[in-house]
Parts: structure tokens; C-alpha cells; sequence
């Protein structure tokens, strides 16, 4: 978080008329052309498409973004997961290239490519790429989104040996700001097509999710209530299983710079 202190002179300049502390301002600053944001989350179950990739355990997350004037941009993303996501790696880590742009209408487009990485992952390749679009627009306070990725046929291999099949999602979310109060809600709806290394093999299976986060300064608290329509049991200990599909509640304190 950033503690910023005024001068004397700041302070003289902040009570002079409008006219005078225009003048001694000078003309405002271009923005800048490259722009680094960033931040850390802690979670309660990182869950992916509805799917806990931690064994409804918390997960530390954490991501880095430049983006250029253009519209490009480059993110590195990453979060701790359970062993049984990629045959022993322990970590998560998405490296994303990609291009944004918005409308003057306010609609704005938003496509690139993500890497999945899993360091550590032993000798089955669990590795693999995912194009992405999305298109979302803004009127007022609410916002609205639906996202298209693809997966294409790749050696990557999945929890039941799934290998070489693609797969698509196709999700739609709502997100509303409450006017005068630091609150939001948010809604979404997904759906995989296809069986792949990320839907556990099944042919399709649907996701979705209620949330609210409250924010204050660059920190954000939310609640949000995830579930699926499938059942997929992992074993947690000695004769327990333990369903990383079911619902459940996800609970994240976030800060962003």
C-alpha cells in the first residue's frame, strides 16, 4: 500500500484559487506509455472452472502485468495447487501474451494466449496452451463479459490419462458496482465442451458462481459461492475421498499495487 506525504508548498498550492494552482501546475501529464500493475491474493480453494485445484485447501496467489499504450500486454500469473493436479508439481504457473482494446462505445475486446506451467510435474507432460477472446462492455455500474477459450489436441494429460483431445469453454459473467459503497457483486455461468486434461474427462460439465467483494484502497475481501453438475472424488488420507467438484464457499483477501 502507498503512503503518499504533502510539502508546504503542496499544501499552499492545494488552498490558491482555481485560476492560480492551474497556472502553477502547468498543463497535465501525458500517461505513461508502459504501465506495471500487480498483486497478491490469499483464498480459501482456488478453484478453476468450479474444479478446486487445492483440495478445498487455501491457496497463495499471485500475478504481475505490463501493458503498453498499444494495447498489449503480458502477465505472469501464478498459485500454489495439490500434487494430483499435475502428477506432483505443487505450483501453477499461467504466462499470458495478449491485446485489449475498448471502444469508445465502451465495448471492449480482449484476446491472447495462455501457457499453463507446472514446474516440478515429474516425466508426464502436463504442460499446455489455451487461446482466449472475450468481449465485455460497461453501462454504468454494471458490466457484463462472455469469454471463449480453446483448447487444442496436445500431449498435456489429465487426471483420468485423458491425452490429444481439445476442448472449448464458453462462460458469461456479470459483475455490478453498488453506487456510493466500496461493494460489487459479481455472477457467472461456464461450460466445457469436450473431454480434456482440464475437464477430469468428462464430455461437458457446467460451472457457476455468486460472489461480493468489498474494497478499500488497494484491498479487496470477497466471498463467493462456487459449484458444478459433476462429481469427481480424490483420495485425501487413508480410505477418505474427498469431492473437488461439490459446492462450497471461497473466501480471498487481496492486495493490488
Amino acid at each position: 500500500m502507498r503512503i503518499s506525504t504533502l510539502s508546504l508548498s503542496a499544501l499552499l498550492l492545494a488552498t490558491a484559487t482555481p485560476a492560480f494552482a492551474q497556472d502553477a501546475a502547468g498543463p497535465t501529464a501525458p500517461p505513461p506509455a508502459i504501465t506495471v500493475t500487480g498483486g497478491a491474493t490469499v483464498v480459501s480453494d482456488y478453484r478453476f472452472r468450479g474444479i478446486s485445484q487445492t483440495d478445498k485447501k487455501v491457496a497463495l496467489q499471485g500475478t504481475f502485468t505490463i501493458t503498453h499504450e498499444s494495447g498489449l500486454y503480458a502477465s505472469v500469473w501464478g498459485s500454489s495447487i495439490d500434487d494430483y493436479v499435475a502428477f506432483g508439481s505443487d505450483q501453477e504457473i499461467d504466462l499470458i501474451a495478449g491485446y485489449s482494446h475498448t471502444f469508445k462505445s465502451g465495448v471492449k475486446i480482449d484476446g491472447g494466449v495462455l501457457y499453463y506451467y507446472y514446474p516440478g510435474g515429474g516425466h508426464n507432460k502436463t504442460d499446455f496452451v489455451e487461446p482466449y477472446i472475450d468481449v465485455s462492455a460497461t453501462y454504468g455500474p454494471l458490466t457484463g463479459k462472455i469469454t471463449a477459450n480453446y483448447t487444442p489436441k496436445q500431449s498435456a494429460q489429465s487426471l483420468d490419462g485423458i491425452r490429444n483431445r481439445d476442448s472449448t469453454y464458453l462462460a458469461g459473467d456479470l459483475s455490478a458496482a453498488i453506487p456510493t459503497t466500496p461493494f460489487s457483486v459479481t455472477a457467472h455461468l461456464g461450460h466445457t465442451f469436450g473431454p480434456s486434461v482440464l475437464s477430469l474427462g468428462y464430455k461437458g460439465y457446467t460451472d457457476w458462481g455468486l460472489g461480493a467483494s468489498y474494497t478499500w484502497n488497494h484491498v479487496t475481501i470477497g466471498a463467493n459461492y462456487v459449484d458444478t453438475n459433476k462429481n469427481y472424488f480424490i483420495v485425501d488420507g487413508p480410505g477418505k475421498l474427498r469431492n473437488i467438484t461439490s459446492g462450497g464457499f471461497v473466501g480471498s483477501i487481496g492486495v493490488s499495487f
